[in-house]
């Protein structure tokens, strides 16, 4: 009987770019501006991202474009989602009472306070980094805008779509 090993090279690691961006803007009106200052087309999927933590189960919007002629996909997602969440209490009373409050849950926990990020599928020399990042820097109430550096990500799988 042969015996097969697999090597940890064996396996290749999606290869994409990521921009984390700080805005106090909407997911639409970002997705409008970046289709304004860059020649793409991001169009909101109808396919949130779903992940569940601990009891909770969320959907973080994503916008979409895919570049079939270059072979690369742009993809705009949101890091943040505050959810309200009920929960009931049984005490000594005749009556349930249900107490609500608002939690905020994060794509990517390492990065709390990246309200979206830009992550583009192709290969760093097919896209300058550099030359869009100028571009998205025009965009009106933008923060500030820096690139990730994806070894220091631990939950890489959140962005594997």
């Amino acid at each position: 009987m042969a015996v097969h090993k697999l090597v940890i090279d064996d396996f290749e690691e999606a290869d994409f770019q990521l921009i984390a961006i700080h805005t106090t803007l909407e997911d639409y009106r970002l997705a409008y501006f970046i289709n304004q200052n860059l020649p793409i087309l991001l169009s909101r999927s109808k396919k949130e991202i779903q992940t569940s933590f601990q009891t909770i189960k969320t959907g973080f919007t994503r916008f979409v474009f895919e570049d079939p002629d270059n072979q690369i996909a742009w993809n705009l997602i949101e890091n943040k989602k505050e959810i309200a969440v009920s929960q009931k209490n049984k005490g000594q009373t005749l009556f349930e009472n249900s107490e609500e409050f608002t939690t905020t849950l994060y794509l990517v926990p390492e990065y709390k306070k990246v309200d979206f990020f830009f992550k583009i599928d192709a290969e760093k020399s097919q896209v300058n980094i550099a030359g869009l990042m100028g571009k998205i820097k025009n965009i009106p109430s933008l923060t500030t805008l820096y690139q990730v550096d994806k070894s220091k990500i631990k939950s890489k799988n959140n962005l594997i779509f």
